[in-house]
């Protein structure tokens, strides 16, 4: 059960079958969702502008109020944004505090422990209500394997990384398979409120209404994780969905149009958007030694073995099975907008993909992009022996090789 707690890395996530991406949205979105399923939050509201935030705060019905940087990445409270300012959550007191905040805010780029060192722009802020809780839980829906379904993941330990609290406390960790079908029947909830400690039955019913309709929501929208983290129940006696993080398959993007409406591609690196336009899997890394290879299992080696050799990868790059010469020379340009990168490494195994469709595309992408850096090429399987001939023939500085060792060395060295 611990393994599904845990939040796998990009790179995992695109080896993982089917090249999937899940859409995360917004806070202020999560929040709207919940509205709309029944389930109680702090009221909260959006600005997109330091006005709007003056605005909404002036009309909100209390001066007690929290601001909240609308960026997708965990950590906000502590971190820093580009222009100096630090803290992405504050206290509200007055209107000109929340268009003082929101001016700092908006416009600049959050750098959290999960953003990376570039940090993910901020161009909107949530103003919510102050509650105070007497107690945070965690709760979350999600697909687990051991169970082949759906379950109910809660903690009386919430506000902190559960994560932490699995490892050092496993029976702090409530885990309750939910009928596919059916979804949470009301005892079951129940039971689940009264194993987390809510005393009174007020809160019981409140927080199994909760769970039963996270259930709903991650059923009709085709989510693959809720987590509310803290659910509180508050000094006034109400339980409420204090934080959320919403994650929904991109294989239901068809069915779920509304929701696939609210991503936000300006929180997305833009090459890994551009690539998604071309259908090819890539992700973005640091380092210099651009990769361009078919299958993910043979990806993630080709970096491994470029590690071994003392270099860095510069992306994830799979171009799958059904790639053509126009999408390897879309590849090419994609690899290319990184200045960091000083030599391109093609690793292709020619099974269904042809070794000569790749060739002829590595070709195209060299005259038409005027390639300069160093271009090292290992082609095997199906049409191995006319790739090379076309790439012979050529007349371009490509470099072939038949080891893996040796042109991941080369590449490795080239880059340097």
């Amino acid at each position: 059960m611990l393994a599904s707690l845990k939040k796998a890395g990009s790179l995992a996530r695109a080896a993982s079958a089917g090249q999937r991406r899940f859409l995360s949205i917004h806070e202020y979105q999560s929040m709207r969702l919940l509205n709309d399923y029944g389930i109680a939050t702090p009221k909260s509201i959006p600005a997109k502008s330091p006005q709007e935030a003056f605005d909404v705060a002036k009309n909100f019905g209390t001066d007690k109020l929290v601001i909240k940087a609308q960026v997708l990445a965990g950590g906000r409270g502590k971190g820093k944004f580009s222009n100096g300012f630090k803290g992405g959550v504050h206290m509200v007191d007055s209107p000109e505090q929340a268009k003082d905040f929101a001016s700092k805010m908006i416009g600049s780029h959050l750098i959290t422990k999960q953003t990376g060192a570039a940090g993910r722009i901020c161009n909107a802020v949530m103003l919510a209500e102050r509650r105070q809780p007497a107690h945070e839980y965690y709760v979350a829906i999600l697909n687990d394997r051991v169970t082949q379904g759906p379950v109910l993941v809660a903690s009386a330990q919430g506000g902190m990384n559960i994560e932490e609290v699995a490892a050092k406390d496993p029976n702090a960790i409530i885990t309750t398979p939910i009928d596919f079908e059916k979804g949470l029947s009301k005892s079951e909830a129940l039971a689940v409120a009264q194993k987390l400690g809510f005393k009174d039955e007020k809160a019981q019913s409140e927080a199994a209404d909760t769970f039963i309709n996270l259930y709903r929501i991650f059923k009709d929208k085709d989510a693959t994780q809720i987590e509310i983290n803290p659910l509180a129940l508050t000094t006034d006696g109400s339980v409420l969905c204090m934080d959320a993080k919403f994650g929904f398959d991109d294989n239901a993007e068809f069915r779920q149009a509304d929701t696939f409406a609210l991503r936000d591609i300006t929180q997305e690196e833009p090459s890994e958007v551009e690539a998604q336009k071309a259908n090819l899997n890539f992700i973005k890394l640091d380092g210099s030694v651009g990769c361009l290879v078919n299958g993910a299992g043979l990806a993630m080696a080709t970096m491994d073995v470029l590690s071994l050799h003392g270099g860095n990868p510069a992306n994830f790059l799979d171009v799958g099975g059904g790639a053509t010469p126009e999408t390897v020379k879309k590849a090419f340009e994609i690899i290319l907008s990184d200045p960091k990168v000083k030599s391109i490494f093609i690793n292709i195994f020619g099974g269904i993909m042809r070794c000569d469709y790749i060739a002829q595309g590595v070709i195209n992408a060299a005259k038409d992009l005027d390639l300069t850096i160093p271009l090292i090429v290992r082609l095997k399987g199906t049409k191995e022996a006319e790739a090379k001939q076309m790439i012979k023939e050529s007349g371009l500085k490509i470099l072939p090789f038949d080891s893996l060792d040796d042109a991941a060395e080369q590449a490795v060295k080239l880059a340097a």
